[in-house]
């Protein structure tokens, strides 16, 4: 994506050098003659830096700067003056310009102001999104069952789009982490990650938390806040449950994806905007739609691209994968020494039904870690409703084979914890040779 950059001098011999030096260099630009015009450009433009005049008629460059300062902008600004002095250069800089150049300057010297001007706001931009995603607590962790890697094939080739995705499934399943792969694997990979989640907020908090607003667009609305869709410009937004959002925000939500502008709550101006949106929800839209409950052209417009996530009793065979993930994570976290779990625990572990999917399957990895008192996971370390279920085989769904893979998959499992993981005398165990014991391994898909 090109870089934005607004260029303001009442000197239109400046704007015409600067903009072709900058053009030249593949940067797209925008000009302003003075500093209203530079507001205004900037509300429209987003741009991703600016190349600010001192000495301007009407509003002077460091008046631009206060303004842009009360409106907590963060783009940074590059201040030009012929009119060099400390004092200038020092007010300038407190009141947040990132650099100061002199005029007449040397093409390569506004060249390089200009490439660390935008090297500083990819700074902040990736700033702001490890704040967002402090409360993250799992990474993707991908499965090998064939319903996953189906969900991830589809995802990394949305991934290379623009087009909305709409993730489906159980509550747990992983669909923000799913979210922030699909953001991961886009060119959009270095600008922020936002999830906003729709449930749980009124609609008029709901809003304002999407679209921000505007000082004393309501009651405590004491300064001006930009919203979430606005903070995530150029990466994606996750709009996670998005089935819960009220009728009259989804006719808003409507307009941002046809238009993709939008004016806060109390702002009469529209905010242009570029970002990839992905919706989540464990809700049956076309239902909904049906019902009248959700809005059909806003479903058409989310649902470009559906991606089931399978729950976790349908694809089994990620379990023990899941399991020892977190609990390397966990072990990590309260520094005690788990380093394994027994292959009994691994059986009910195997056949519990998980109604709460992966998150579930973590916060019992979490409670065994932390209540456990040796180097392994044991069913005595599990919650009573896992540590209940048996490796019963009828839970399996499918044919014959299925159930023999099964068993072959639980005695090979059981023998290597055994055996401390030595194949060679896990098949000694099993009475089988080596190499076969080998293939079996590779085939069933076992660590």
């Amino acid at each position: 994506m090109t870089d934005k950059i607004l260029i303001v001098d009442d000197e239109a011999f400046n704007l015409d050098l600067l903009e072709q030096e900058l053009t030249d260099r593949g940067y797209m630009v925008e000009r302003a003659h003075d500093g209203a015009e530079a507001l205004r450009t900037m509300e429209a433009l987003r741009p991703d830096i600016v190349l600010l005049d001192y000495m301007m008629p009407g509003m002077s460059g460091l008046d631009v700067l206060r303004e842009l300062q009360s409106r907590e902008s963060d783009v940074p600004i590059i201040m030009m003056t012929a009119h060099g002095s400390i004092e200038v250069a020092v007010q300038a800089m407190k009141l947040g310009a990132y650099d100061f150049v002199v005029k007449p300057f040397e093409p390569d010297h506004i060249a390089l102001a200009v490439q660390k001007a935008l090297g500083l706001g990819r700074l902040k931009r990736g700033a702001a999104a490890v704040a967002e995603d402090a409360d993250e607590r799992y990474r993707l962790v991908i499965g090998r069952s064939v319903p996953m890697q189906h969900a991830v094939d589809l995802a990394k080739k949305a991934a290379t789009s623009r087009s909305t995705v709409l993730l489906l499934g159980e509550s747990g399943s992983g669909k923000e982490i799913f979210a922030r792969a699909i953001h991961s694997w886009s060119d959009r990979r270095d600008e922020p990650f936002i999830a906003i989640n729709c449930v749980g907020l009124s609609r008029e908090l709901l809003e304002s938390e999407l679209f921000g607003h505007e000082k004393g667009a309501f009651t405590g609305a004491h300064r001006l806040k930009k919203g979430k869709i606005e903070l995530a410009h150029r990466g994606s937004v996750l709009l996670d449950e998005v089935g819960d959002i009220s009728q009259e925000l989804q006719t808003k939500l409507l307009r941002f994806l046809q238009e993709r502008d939008f004016e806060r709550v109390g702002g009469t101006r529209p905010i242009s905007v570029d970002v990839r949106i992905i919706a989540a929800t464990n809700r049956d839209l076309e239902g909904a739609v049906q019902q009248g409950k959700f809005r059909e052209d806003l479903y058409h417009r989310l649902n470009v691209i559906p991606i089931t996530l399978p729950p976790l009793r349908e694809r089994r065979d990620d379990i023990l994968e899941l399991a020892r993930f977190f609990l390397g994570r966990f072990a990590r976290e309260t520094k005690k020494p788990v380093t394994a779990i027994s292959p009994e625990a691994e059986k009910r572990l195997r056949a519990y039904a998980w109604p709460g999917n992966v998150r579930e399957l973590a916060n019992v990895i979490e409670r065994a870690v932390v209540l456990g008192h040796g180097p392994m996971i044991t069913p005595h370390d599990l919650p009573p409703r896992v540590a209940a279920t048996g490796p019963d085989l009828e839970r399996e769904v499918g044919s014959y084979q299925t159930a023999v893979n099964v068993y072959r998959r639980e005695l090979i499992i059981g023998a290597l914890g055994r055996t401390g993981g030595n194949r060679a005398a896990a098949a000694a165990a099993l009475g089988l040779h080596r190499t076969h014991l080998l293939r079996l391994i590779r085939a069933l898909g076992i660590e």
